[in-house]
């Protein structure tokens, strides 16, 4: 697909400055451009990049002044960001989409696959499941008995979805995650093994969310696994059985949650934070990078570090603990001067 920095201007309401005429035909960073690529510019420390970039065209903010000369063509617009948005949306909704179903799929008879949808080679769709409207799931896909998948999700390449487990409209799993897995269940015995408890529930994922690739998402010990709609879930993630993430919280890869924990609605989580089990989280909480909680958190609250503390008392404990090494030499140095005076 080929487009003119006029067209881009007239579905922006943008301002050409420069050929109106220039083409691009794939979008680009500022400093990786090339000839017929759309860039943008929205943060001011990327500016040097404009008057060497090779991309074709640049979205730039409409007050914005070059203060070298530009090879590219400017288009004017009132909010890069959102502008950028736009055009992904738009560009990823002109793309051919997939529909029908492979003839090496495996969909059992007593299945039920709505209209529209897209199932891939060597998917395997089992007893009871039902696949909404417009669902693609792409090969290698496994869909368990009685599984449902709402309308207009995507499950891409090697998602597998245990029995009995739920999926909303509109959600996104990547590559390889794992839904409905038995939960990390095991009881001491007398002989000094484990004996396996046996993992009753499901998983319940609501309208909207994603899920990153691989991750892993455990089935309850009973009841539900529940994720509320509009989560954000990034690669890596491990959640444990029973778990409960509210609406619109949103996580960085390798976080790994335990079991029974319940997180509150819009938080903002970083990489690789640990949650303790039974533990509650409230909501608009932040929490973060490699942060380990081990406590309840109140609505509104900032974590950071291990075990996490409250966000201001970190960093003044880190800047202490930055001091240590030349805090103990002078407590030595006062001591032994101190210790020659008592002589």
């Amino acid at each position: 697909m080929e487009f003119t920095a006029e067209m881009i201007a007239g579905l922006l309401a943008g301002e050409v400055v420069g050929d109106s005429n220039a083409s691009i035909y794939t979008v680009s960073s500022i400093e990786g451009g090339k000839d017929g690529g759309l860039a943008y510019l929205s943060n001011p420390r990327f500016e040097p990049y404009l008057y060497t970039t090779k991309c074709s065209v640049v979205l730039v903010e409409r007050d914005f002044e070059p203060k070298q000369e530009v090879t590219a063509t400017l288009v004017k617009v009132d909010n890069v960001n959102a502008c950028v948005l736009r055009l992904l949306e738009m560009y990823n909704a002109m793309k051919p989409q997939k529909k029908g179903v492979s003839k090496l799929a495996s969909v059992s008879e007593h299945a039920t696959i709505g209209k529209d949808c897209y199932i891939g080679d060597f998917a395997v769709i089992e007893a009871g499941a039902v696949v909404g409207d417009g669902a693609k799931i792409y090969p290698q896909c496994y869909v368990g008995d009685n599984v449902k998948i709402g309308n207009g999700t995507t499950l891409y390449a090697g998602v597998k979805i245990y029995e009995g487990c739920s999926i909303g409209a509109n959600c996104i799993l990547h590559a390889g995650a794992v839904i409905g897995a038995d939960g990390f269940g095991f009881a001491p015995n007398a002989a000094g093994g484990f004996d396996k408890i046996p993992q009753l529930g499901n998983v319940i994922i609501e309208d909207n969310v994603e899920i990153g690739a691989n991750t892993c998402i455990d089935r309850a010990k009973t009841d539900s696994t529940i994720i509320r709609k509009g989560v954000k879930l990034d690669n890596l993630i491990q959640i444990g059985h029973n778990v409960q993430i509210g609406e619109n919280t949103v996580s960085s890869s390798q976080t790994g949650v335990a079991g029974t924990t319940k997180i509150g609605a819009n938080c903002f989580i970083g990489g690789q934070v640990g949650f303790a089990d039974h533990i509650t989280v409230g909501d608009n909480v932040k929490i973060g990078a490699q942060s380990g909680i081990d406590k309840d958190i109140p609505d509104g609250e900032f974590r950071f570090g291990s075990p996490a503390l409250a966000g201001i008392n970190y960093h003044r404990s880190f800047a202490v603990f930055k001091e240590l090494p030349d805090l103990r030499r002078r407590v030595m140095k006062l001591e032994a001067e101190l210790a020659k005076k008592e002589e």
